[in-house]
């Protein structure tokens, strides 16, 4: 096992390396001057200098890039144009709100996803099984904003269970807090859960198919204790691929149902970055999206070797 740990820390130390030298050289070769960018059209030569001294345009690339990289081992991730903040400072505000956005989403994903992939399976070709698959398929279809857009519409505006907009803080009560991310949680869980669910379905079906499923059912196991006793561990392994790859969609999904839901996550940070050309903070609110989806991966092939050991032993 250590071996096998030793080879995907290489891997992942290895990809996130990877990483930062394209995020950096996007942002190098993009057309103008960056201070040019951040001052606008309008502003002076001499602005534009200066603020360019200021982020240390001035040096060459590859000094650049070390003190980059060298910033983000320490957790200086330097100054925000646009707030004249810690860049750090905003992004740990903003990730207190779309961290537990995104987890939330993952359990309801997980929950549904498994819950009518399983059904589905169990009820093979039979109604339950037709009706559970053409919802997801509908699902798959829903753009998750639009439902967001419906979510609000239902239950903000009909019923008005749910306010449209806005994030109370973690002051206010964690149950209060919770509540608001309910409605932006469900419009990311739909899609993904959606997707998960027919996942699923096929890897149970396929391990149903498997010898010891019937030598189980011949000894005289019902069929749920074989489902949840045999099968669903063996179907797991795609299951939890999926499931890696979707929470970093959901991290991903969460730029765009922030802003419909008006919530002060990552993801309108890095929207209103782009919009106030603060390249400072999309360089490293970016870095941080890909270091995430790069750990999730690692996380997801640990899993791999607990749940089936011959995935670790193939590997060494």
């Amino acid at each position: 096992m250590g071996l096998f740990l030793l080879k995907r820390l290489t891997t992942l130390l290895a990809t996130l390396l990877g990483a930062s030298v394209v995020i950096f050289l996007v942002l190098e070769i993009l057309p103008g001057n960056a201070a040019q960018i951040l001052m606008g059209p309008d502003a002076s030569p001499e602005a534009v200098q200066a603020l360019a001294v200021k982020l240390g345009l001035n040096l060459p690339p590859l000094e650049r890039y070390w003190q980059w990289v060298s910033g983000l081992l320490v957790g200086d991730l330097g100054l925000s144009y646009t707030y004249s903040s810690p860049v750090l400072d905003l992004v740990l505000e903003r990730l207190a709100l779309t961290v537990p956005l995104a987890l939330m989403a993952m359990l309801l994903t997980t929950v549904l996803a498994l819950a009518v992939g399983i059904y589905a399976a169990s009820r093979h070709n039979r109604l339950g099984d037709v009706g559970m698959m053409g919802l997801a398929q509908v699902g798959i279809a829903v753009p998750n904003f639009w439902f967001a857009i419906l979510l609000i519409l239902l239950f903000s505006v009909q019923l008005q269970w749910f306010s449209a907009g806005g994030f109370p803080g973690w002051d206010e009560g964690v149950a209060q807090a919770l509540k608001s991310l309910l409605l932006p949680a469900v419009s990311l869980a739909v899609v993904q859960a959606a997707i998960l669910a027919r996942i699923t379905r096929s890897a149970v079906l396929e391990v149903l198919r498997e010898d010891f499923v019937r030598t189980a059912r011949a000894k005289g196991l019902s069929q749920n204790a074989t489902l949840w006793g045999h099968v669903l561990r063996n179907a797991m392994i795609p299951v939890v691929t999926v499931m890696g790859l979707q929470f970093a969609n959901l991290l991903a999904g969460t730029i765009v149902v922030e802003n419909v839901f008006y919530l002060p996550g990552l993801g309108r940070l890095i929207f209103q970055a782009i919009s106030n050309r603060d390249l400072i903070v999309v360089r490293n609110c970016v870095m941080l999206l890909a270091a995430m989806v790069i750990v999730v991966n690692f996380v997801v092939d640990v899993l791999y070797a607990v749940i089936d050991p011959r995935v670790k032993a193939s590997d060494i």
